[in-house]
């Protein structure tokens, strides 16, 4: 088997179908329908990926992955008819690696689930001053406690770490942590640094890590 799959979809029909296309693929396929049951589930039994509906009877999606990324970096994966541009972000600000839009075809839906996979099994380790990046799992954690970070505020602080010293303007972290070109505010990277330090100074108030060039924008240092 390549991994266990949990499916979180209350349409009875399009679960099965992906059970059915997910089992010839070679995965180990499992279904929910009611929302409340999800994170119990993920508790228990862990899967190598879940398939995320949006709407959901008893607790919807959003919550369900929020709650997720409170324990476990688990890849999601969104699956949503609403096809707003901030339900796409928020999902995947909370914390979920990829989004799927209805109607798709099950084939794509195998595909994004090998290629998430394939990045999370291909993932590399940093370390820098007391901070580890686990790029296989999306956690970062400071002196050896998990910082809780979602998946876009991992890819901006690892794009930093792997860089020290070098300056990012805010359009270059805009397009290393969203790269599939979405229209989002410049600010929207100060909100994420903001969030970044936050969690950083919750573990040592001390730190200095994240630093601002005043005019240019933000870089990663060693603490004095």
């Amino acid at each position: 088997m390549n991994g266990k799959i949990l499916i979180v979809e209350d349409e009875a029909k399009l679960a099965n179908l992906l059970v059915d296309y997910l089992k010839t693929s070679g995965f180990e396929p499992f279904s929910l329908s009611n929302g409340t049951e999800a994170v119990p589930w993920i508790r228990e039994h862990k899967p190598d990926l879940v398939l995320l509906d949006l709407m959901l009877p008893g607790r919807d999606g959003m919550d369900i992955c929020r709650e997720v990324r409170t324990f476990s970096r688990v890849p999601v994966i969104m699956v949503t008819a609403k096809v707003e541009e901030i339900d796409r972000l928020l999902g995947l600000e909370l914390g979920a690696d990829d989004y799927i839009c209805k109607p798709f075809s099950p084939r794509e839906v195998v595909a994004r689930v090998k290629a998430v996979l394939r990045r999370a099994h291909d993932g590399k380790t940093f370390q820098a001053h007391g901070l580890v990046l686990d790029e296989h799992r999306y956690r970062a954690a400071l002196r050896g406690q998990d910082l809780g970070l979602t998946a876009v505020e991992f890819k901006l602080l690892q794009v930093l770490v792997i860089n020290p010293g070098r300056i990012y303007n805010r359009q270059q972290l805009m397009e290393k942590i969203y790269p599939d070109d979405r229209f989002v505010s410049d600010r929207t990277i100060d909100g994420h640094i903001k969030k970044l330090r936050r969690k950083l100074e919750a573990v040592d108030p001390e730190t200095k890590l994240i630093q601002s060039v005043y005019g240019v924008g933000y870089k990663f240092e060693s603490e004095p």
